[in-house]
């Protein structure tokens, strides 16, 4: 076996164990680095890059969904379905208006010409995350400007096509659990059954993403890939429930239209977003954390 076959092998084995660390040790580490990096700072910069990716990334899907005209509307309705579950009301009908809106006043010519625009400003939010990974990793970047944007634009467009072939297939196994349900008269279970499978079905979609962006996004060398990290199983789950928990707060404790008026909605969105942004940079420090302990073992 040659050394770094057994690096791959000691690696495989050792991430889900925490590269021998024990909770508490990852627990701390964790901590100290999200004190030393100024994590805190570091996602309220990730959640204003969000916004600004966040529409033209909008922009870019519904360009995908122009493709298939007769189904454009289901597609982003399923779309808005999925953001209504994680958004807080008043963020989810800001950008359902915005959706709409762009969707009615975007013409087949100017999305076709605005294509290659909307991926470019969307993949900004990526190039900010990749950043973000390589203070995580305590990794410099030394690869060109054009390289990180190009990774970057990559990882935006991939992402892009997982999230379009995901309601695609939605779309039609729906379709097909409606004609299933029908035939065999069993129209009520099969629904409930299809829409208890949807939400795992997103959460893998989300945990896969963060996998993705952790394995490519940072300067830290060759890097074995993994389908599912420590990390990436613990932010996405991290975002999740605080995407509930903040959902469950604004229905109870709702002062932020009393105290922004008109701008609530904008702020609850940008506190959600800055959720998914602390969310995602402290599944990153797991990931950094186990994978220098990891690189210990093996020397």
């Amino acid at each position: 076996m040659t050394p770094s076959s057994s690096n791959g092998e000691l690696n495989y084995k050792t991430i889900w164990k925490l590269g021998g660390l024990t909770p508490w040790e990852l627990l701390r580490g964790v901590a100290r680095d999200a004190v030393e990096d100024a994590l805190v700072a570091r996602a309220s910069g990730l959640a204003f890059d969000f916004l600004l990716a966040l529409f033209p990334l909008l922009v870019f899907l519904l360009a995908l969904f122009g493709l298939f005209a007769s189904r454009s509307v289901q597609l982003r309705a399923d779309l808005l379905s999925y953001f209504a579950a994680f958004l807080p009301s008043l963020a989810f009908q800001l950008l359902k208006n915005t959706t709409e809106e762009l969707a009615a006043h975007a013409s087949g010519g100017k999305l076709t010409i605005g294509i290659a625009v909307a991926l470019w400003f969307a993949s900004g939010g990526m190039a900010s995350m990749i950043s973000a990974l390589n203070a995580a990793y305590h990794a410099r970047e030394s690869r060109s400007w054009i390289k990180v944007r190009a990774i970057a634009v990559g990882l935006t467009l991939l992402i892009s096509i997982l999230i379009f072939s995901a309601l695609c297939f939605v779309l039609l196994s729906g379709s097909l659990v409606d004609w299933i349900g029908t035939e065999l008269h069993l129209a009520s279970a099969m629904v409930a059954i299809w829409k208890a499978l949807q939400w795992p079905a997103a959460a893998l979609f989300v945990v896969f993403s963060y996998a993705l962006i952790y394995s490519c996004g940072p300067n830290s060398g060759k890097r074995r890939w993994y389908w599912i990290t420590p990390g990436s199983a613990f932010g996405a789950f991290l975002w999740l429930a605080a995407s509930a928990g903040f959902r469950i707060y604004l229905r109870h404790f709702n002062t932020y239209s009393a105290i922004y008026g008109s701008l609530g909605a904008l702020i609850i969105l940008m506190v959600w977003l800055y959720v998914a942004g602390l969310a995602f940079l402290i599944g990153g420090k797991i990931n950094a954390n186990i994978e220098r302990a990891a690189r210990n073992v093996e020397d």
